[in-house]
Parts: structure tokens; sequence; C-alpha cells
């Protein structure tokens, strides 16, 4: 077997089953188009813009262009987050030191490439012989140290750390990204078929096989700590840390008289041992609901790690202080707008809502009072569970049950 063949042989690319080895044959591709760079600043004074010169500033631009930011949207969409959501202790505090630098460098080489791009598309057209050393060297030395740190923290932690079930949701997104359809089991994911018409939603997805297995993490008797407060707080750290989209939302559902259930999304404002706060209308539907009911459920959805939290309890409101503490600190304008609206009435047109609002500032002023129909709720939880996506729709459900004496217990549910 000839040199070539054995180079060829040795550059095969692993495959997505091995999403870190992926991500390290991508930086050692980086590693030869730069060093196609640094050989184009040698090559050109001597021949100039010639066909060799052409196709090398052309396979550059082609790999820059496009490889490179998938690469980077593997690591800022994917791995980085799922691995800020597993790691814990001395990694996790190694990962906050790194992660804003490595996220701060794909930025600055994405500047640092348009720079050099402009001068290869010249190149590569035949129009320049011009190629900037400095500008080669700074992009080439910012990739170099920015490959090194990864492969130095990043590669290794995700190896120690992520299961295989993680490995493999990794690999999958990996493949999606670049619009391949993935080789691993179908579970991974939304299973799609054609079937009649009638049955079908759009793009002949059938709306009844729209699922995805769940893989990311796990969650054991022992995983959670003894306390419900304590161990929320833990989990909602952990969804902030991985950019969850809005991860203070939360589904409220209450009742009203009749036994008529609603829902609506708002916005945690607090937790602590006394239970989960809120603020809004006294007045509005659900205002009215929880007085002739003081009952609700809240549930929080994390759907970029698999995880929901239910908790059900009491509502009562906060104590005048505390609603005008957290009112005092929104801005004017929230502030006027929660004078203005007479929440869940009905209305003739936005136009009127407007007008409403302007003839509440204009009372207002710049130091509007809290109005009495304006507050927080505060559910007291006596149920409180955590529910972890696993494979096979064979989930993990935690529950903490608040007992007489104020203690919990807390048991294992059936998926």
């Amino acid at each position: 077997m000839s040199n070539a063949e054995n180079k060829a042989l040795f550059d095969t690319a692993p495959d997505f089953g091995q999403p870190i080895a992926v991500l390290k044959h991508c930086h050692d591709r980086i590693r030869k188009q730069l060093l196609t760079m640094q050989n184009l600043l040698a090559h050109l004074p001597a021949h100039g813009a010639d066909g060799e010169a052409q196709k090398a500033a052309q396979a550059v631009l082609k790999y820059f262009n496009k490889a490179a930011h998938l690469h980077h949207d593997d690591e800022e969409q994917n791995l980085m987050p799922m691995l800020q959501a597993t790691a814990r202790d001395a990694d996790a505090v190694l990962l906050n030191e790194l992660v804003p630098g490595i996220l701060a460098d794909h930025q600055q080489m994405d500047k640092d490439w348009e720079i050099v791009r402009a001068q290869l598309e010249k190149i590569a057209a035949g129009d320049s012989a011009e190629l900037s050393a400095p500008d080669v060297r700074r992009f080439c030395d910012a990739y170099t140290a920015h490959m090194a740190k990864e492969e130095a923290n990043i590669a290794p932690m995700a190896k120690r750390l992520f299961s295989p079930e993680q490995m493999a949701q990794l690999g999958s997104a990996m493949q999606q990204r670049r619009g391949i359809t993935p080789e691993l089991p179908q579970s991974q994911v939304p299973e799609q078929r054609q079937v009649a018409v009638a049955n079908a939603v759009a793009d002949g997805v059938v709306l009844a096989d729209l699922r995805l297995d769940y893989g990311r993490a796990s969650l054991t008797e022992a995983d959670v700590l003894d306390d419900p407060i304590a161990q929320f707080g833990k989990w909602f750290d952990e969804a902030l840390h991985a950019k969850v989209n809005e991860p203070n939302a939360m589904s409220v559902a209450t009742v009203d008289a009749d036994g008529k259930p609603t829902s609506r999304i708002v916005l945690i404002k607090q937790f602590d041992p006394r239970g989960f706060t809120w603020y809004t209308n006294y007045e509005s539907q659900k205002g009215r609901q929880l007085r002739d009911n003081p009952y609700a459920a809240l549930l929080f959805f994390w759907n970029e790690l698999e995880r929901q939290v239910r908790i059900e309890g009491k509502v009562v409101r906060t104590s005048a202080e505390e609603s005008d503490q957290y009112f005092y600190s929104r801005p004017v304008k929230s502030q006027i707008a929660a004078i203005a609206s007479r929440q869940s009435e009905p209305i003739a047109n936005r136009e009127q809502m407007e007008a409403n609002y302007d003839a509440s500032a204009a009372v207002s002023g710049e130091h509007p009072v809290r109005p009495e129909h304006w507050g927080g709720y505060r559910l007291e939880p006596v149920r409180i569970e955590f529910w972890q996506g696993r494979r096979s729709r064979f989930h993990d459900r935690i529950v903490y049950v608040k007992q007489a004496d104020g203690s919990w217990i807390k048991e294992r549910l059936q998926p």
C-alpha cells in the first residue's frame, strides 16, 4: 500500500456514534486549512494567484464558510449546554470559567475570518495575489489556541461525564444539523411516516407518531436532595446554566366554582421554603378562580434538559409589603400597565387599551402607586414531582409529599 493510500485510510472521519471524535476530526481539518493559508503566504510572492493558489484559496473558503460554522453550532447549541447541565463541583466551576471565553473566541474568530475571507476570494478568482501575513497569523494563532483549550479541557470532560445516551443525543443533533439522516436508533429522532391524509398533519407526519425518545440524564432516589425546595433550586440553576428558554416560565392551572379548569403561563418571581410566588391582577380570571377555590397546580417544563416539575398546593396572597416591594422594582411603564388593565375583561379594541394606558400614565406620573387589585400569590406546596425523560418512555419520576408535621417523604412513581 502506498503512502498516499495510508494517509487516506487514516484520514477517514469517525462516525457520529463517536461525536467527540467527530469534533476532534473537525479540529484536524481546521489545522490543515490553517496550514494551507500559511503555505499560500509563501507561494503567492513567487507564483502569484496561479491555478494552484486559486485551488488552495477555494478549499480554505469552502471549509470556513460552512463547515467551521457547523462545528461552532455543535459546540454552542449542543455540547456546551449538555456539559453545563451535567457537570458538578470542580467540573462545573471549570466550565463557568471556560465557556464565556470559548463563546467569545467564536465571535472574534468569525470577525477575523471576514477579513481573511475578503482577501482569499480575490485570490480564488485570480484577481489578486495579496494576502496579509499579520491577518493570517492572527486568525491561525487564535484558532490554534482555541482548539488546544477545548482539547485539553472540554473534550476530556465530555468523554468522562456523558452517558452513552447523551453521546447518542449529541451525535444525532450533529447529524441533523448537517442534513444527514441519523444512523442511530430511530428512537433518537421524531418518527415520521406517510399515512392517509385524514389521519395526518402537515407533511404527512402523524400526530400520534410525533415522539422523541429521551436520554440526556437519569434520576434516582440517591440523586435527589431530601428537601424538595432545595432540589427545585438545584434543577433551576441547571436550567439557567443550560440556557433553557425562559426557565422561569410555568403553567398555572386553576379551577372555577363549577370545577372547570383553566391554565396559563406566568413567570415565577420567587421561590423559598414558603412556596412559589408570582404576581398578577387579583381580579383576573385566575384571581377570581383562586378566590373560589384556593388550590392550584404549577408545571415547569424544561425541554432542553428533558425535565418537568409538577407542584400542587394551596394558594395564598403575599403580604402587602411583599407586593409593594416587587411592584416598585418593576419598570414604571409596567407599573402603569398594571394600573390601566382590567385583566381578563373584554375591551373594544387596541386603541381603547392604549387610551386607558395614556390616561393612567397622566394620573400616575413618574411615581405610580400599587393598586389594591394587584399583588402576589404564593403556592404553598404539598406535593412536588420531579420528572426526568428516559428512553422508551420509561421515565424517572420522584415525588415528594408533605406530611402533617411539615416533613417530606419521597418515593418513586412508575412512568
